[in-house]
């Protein structure tokens, strides 16, 4: 195991009564990027503040770099693009990040800053004056031009169509190519699935699941029957093991965690079926599948509200 560059060890965060995070243990490793999932209010933008030290845990310890996050050598380390961001619009977008560029003791050239974020052709461009696709690569440009080990991306590209969506992975995987390290929060499950190494699903401001996307979808159980029929979909609801059931024309589509049985019985009560396909399920289905079965109480321990 590597020594990981960032860790929250034991983090419970109270806001009074309101816990956004329990208990909570997270490491980031050098050269990877780690996505955290969770519902709303589950707690990720908490834990985010607490590494970047615009937020102290309730108790448990936090480390960046080895050091307190509040440390200036350590802040030194890390670039961030957080969800509430705001720059002036009337600057260009080449001051803001020279503006930027000085708070750091070993920068990126402009060039270089430009290159990464697809800045190209808007360096003289006020900020108020770009798309929004364009505004958040200048927010990513400026959380990389301090030329940081660590970026913290949280929701970067919230609002954002698929295309600029996908031009900012374009930029992000850049970033980790040439060795950085990421940890990403993010609502759009396709967007973990697409750029992640490792993936952490809060629920209730605790880690319910951790993994690869791969072993993420396992934990999710659920496979994928599509298949030609001339059975109705009644009967073939009633199919022992089959969770949902859904058509397209001539085309089912049956949901199931025990995909043999399901399949053995389907093949006994029907010979003629054709176009048969079995895929595992996507990631966002065993997302949803673990967060709703996760049972932790509304209640902690001392009674507390449970950030939901």
């Amino acid at each position: 195991m590597q020594t990981p560059i960032a860790e929250l060890k034991h983090v419970t965060k109270r806001y009074g009564d309101v816990v956004a995070l329990r208990d909570f243990d997270l490491q980031i490793r050098p050269g990877e990027l780690l996505a955290v999932l969770g519902p709303n209010g589950a707690g990720k933008t908490t834990a985010v503040r607490i590494m970047l030290a615009l937020a102290r845990p309730t108790s448990g310890t936090v480390e960046l770099f080895g050091k307190d996050p509040h440390e200036v050598a350590a802040r030194q380390r890390a670039g961030a693009m957080l969800q509430v961001a705001r720059v002036p619009d009337t600057l260009r977008v080449w001051e803001h990040i020279d503006l930027f560029s000085s708070y750091y003791p070993a920068p990126l050239t402009m060039k270089e800053v430009i290159a990464a974020a697809g800045l190209a052709g808007l360096k003289k461009r006020p900020f108020g004056e770009l798309s929004g696709g364009q505004k958040q690569r200048v927010l990513f440009a400026l959380a990389i031009c301090g030329n940081p080990d660590l970026l913290f991306l949280d929701e970067p590209t919230a609002g954002l169509d698929a295309e600029a969506r996908r031009t900012l992975w374009e930029h992000i995987r850049g970033f980790v190519a040439k060795g950085g390290s990421v940890l990403l929060t993010t609502h759009y499950l396709e967007e973990a699935d697409a750029l992640a190494d490792r993936i952490v699903v809060l629920n209730r401001g605790r880690s319910i699941a951790e993994g690869t996307a791969a072993q993420i979808k396992a934990r999710g159980a659920t496979k994928k029957i599509h298949f030609a029929s001339e059975l109705d979909a009644a009967t073939l609801g009633s199919i022992p093991g089959v969770n949902s059931i859904s058509r397209d024309k001539h085309r089912f589509e049956i949901l199931t965690s025990c995909p043999e049985a399901v399949l053995r019985e389907l093949l006994l009560r029907d010979t003629t079926v054709s176009e048969l396909e079995i895929s595992a399920s996507s990631l966002e289905e065993a997302f949803l599948a673990l967060t709703k079965n996760d049972e932790l109480p509304s209640r902690d321990r001392k009674g507390a509200e449970v950030l939901q």
